[in-house]
């Protein structure tokens, strides 16, 4: 029997894909996922995400198992943080600028203001600036999380994780501004200064108050199908 996937469901990946690409958090490569069920998931269609069209349907996914023909490569990344983490209901993988330079240098950022305060003490590092498209790879990768929601890859990007899609793609926005000010940090020589302690980033990072709701709100001003 097949999968019924929702129009809802269709709706909320493109518009979390557009989000992506219309944000400066992705150009043409990128991917983004909602889990369906302990068994799938949906994916967005393989294009440049900002352009992805109203009505353009995404691929379901199994999480494990072989990628569906024409589905990239890199969504292994995301069938490994499903299969471990059973809380996890959406997974973005994007390309932020000053991410990038800063994951190309070796180096993540570290908690200096409230939105960096939800990576503490830091996302992953996986080193290798190789794409990681076969499964083994992909395994190796995901082993480094520990309890992180991001994975930054050298000079290639990240994937962010959480308990909705919509918070995934807020945890994209917030871990380029905490690369930001990293890179500021940095240029000033002040690299080691002014990080946030455990008990003040915990303290921070916290989702009341609307947060998600308010930069998911912001993120997808003017979508099409909002």
């Amino acid at each position: 029997m097949s999968l019924s996937v929702t129009e809802d469901q269709q709706r909320l990946v493109r518009q979390a894909a557009r989000a992506l690409g219309r944000n400066g958090l992705a150009h043409a490569y990128g991917h983004c996922s909602l889990r369906l069920d302990d068994d799938h998931m949906l994916v967005c269609a393989a294009m440049p995400m900002g352009l992805i069209p109203p009505g353009r349907a995404g691929t379901v996914v199994p999480v494990r198992g072989p990628l569906p023909e024409g589905v990239l490569g890199e969504v292994r990344l995301h069938q490994q943080i499903y299969q471990r983490r059973p809380e996890i209901r959406g997974v973005c993988r994007s390309m932020p600028a000053q991410l990038m330079s800063l994951s190309a240098l070796g180096r993540v950022p570290r908690p200096r203001h409230g939105m960096g305060s939800y990576f503490y003490p830091q996302p992953a590092l996986w080193p290798d600036v190789q794409l990681i498209r076969d499964d083994e790879r992909a395994v190796q990768a995901v082993d480094l999380l520990e309890d992180s929601p991001a994975l930054v890859m050298k000079g290639n990007g990240v994937v962010t994780f959480a308990d909705s899609l919509e918070k995934a793609v807020v945890l994209t926005w917030f871990l380029e501004d905490a690369a930001r000010i990293e890179l500021d940090a940095l240029r000033a020589g002040l690299a080691d200064e002014a990080l946030l302690s455990a008990e003040d980033a915990r303290a921070r990072a916290i989702w009341g108050g609307g947060i998600a709701a308010r930069m998911w709100a912001y993120l997808t001003q003017g979508d099409p199908e909002a």
